[in-house]
């Protein structure tokens, strides 16, 4: 079956019905929670204090879950606004902006302490009409310039995508370095056909001190390969849970709180001497 970005652009391919279907499939709600997992532990964030992520080309908020598991606050931003409506419907946590990445962004400089994007940029790879500004490698950056000023310095970039060939890689990756980016490609379990899956890790500073993780490794066959990896990616998931915060934990609440105020955003509680304070259980 030919992949989505190979049918229509993303706002039409994602229109209502599918928008649902999408959301509502367990298996891909498996897969975007297991891949999410891996991008926040190639994104290296500092433990125990909640951090603003960008997430890039968020669809109805399923990635955007795992954030709000695991502490941070995210702003989310998507050029389907079918995708966006469920995300409304969902109620999820982190605020929504329409928008085609190929364009760029237009937050301050700084904003964001770190990014994540799930099976998202290789959309980026296909011009929908003829015009320059619509090529791939402008869009590419654009997009890549833009967020580049968005992410603070010294933050990262995590990016799961599915090229087709080891051009489109090349590609890729020559656009994020001229935009500043260091960094380089991630390959998890780069000889299983059911495995394996690419991720592009950015630096934004840091002295040129960083390196690029390594990927995740499997031997055997594709059929004890696979089994491998699904013990992997279930001590992946308890690794990333056990870091979880107490949301009842006062310092965390005071972080939260403290970080929503920095971005603007209203109807912030004030502190008190209750904040974070144990209630009673009811009988």
């Amino acid at each position: 079956m030919s992949r989505p970005e190979f049918q229509a652009p993303p706002e039409i391919y994602y229109g209502d019905a599918e928008a649902k279907k999408y959301t509502n499939n367990s298996r891909i709600q498996q897969i975007q929670a297991d891949m999410t997992y891996r991008a926040l532990e190639l994104l290296n964030l500092p433990p125990d204090q909640p951090a603003l992520l960008l997430d890039i080309g968020c669809g109805s908020g399923l990635s955007g879950e795992i954030l709000d598991e695991q502490g941070h606050v995210w702003v989310g931003v998507d050029v389907a606004p079918s995708m966006l409506e469920v995300a409304l419907e969902r109620e999820v946590e982190g605020d929504l902006f329409l928008q085609d990445i190929g364009q760029g962004f237009g937050f301050r400089p700084g904003s964001f302490d770190g990014a994540i994007s799930i099976s998202v940029i290789q959309w980026l790879l296909n011009a929908e009409t003829s015009h320059p500004t619509s090529s791939p490698p402008h869009r590419l950056q654009r997009f890549f310039t833009t967020l580049h000023a968005a992410l603070r310095n010294p933050s990262r970039a995590v990016f799961q995508f599915y090229p087709t060939s080891d051009d489109q890689v090349q590609l890729i990756t020559s656009m994020a370095q001229k935009a500043g980016f260091g960094g380089g490609i991630v390959v998890d379990y780069p000889n299983s056909n059911k495995a394996r899956k690419v991720f592009l890790c950015l630096f934004v500073g840091g002295g040129g001190g960083q390196q690029v993780p390594k990927g995740l490794e499997a031997e055997g066959a594709d059929g004890e390969e696979h089994a491998k990896f699904e013990k992997a990616r279930e001590r992946l998931r308890k690794k990333m849970d056990g870091k979880r915060k107490n949301i009842k934990d006062k310092e965390w609440i005071l972080k939260k709180k403290d970080l929503y105020r920095r971005r603007g955003k209203e109807g912030v509680p004030n502190d008190s001497k209750y904040t974070g304070r144990k209630r009673r259980a009811a009988f």
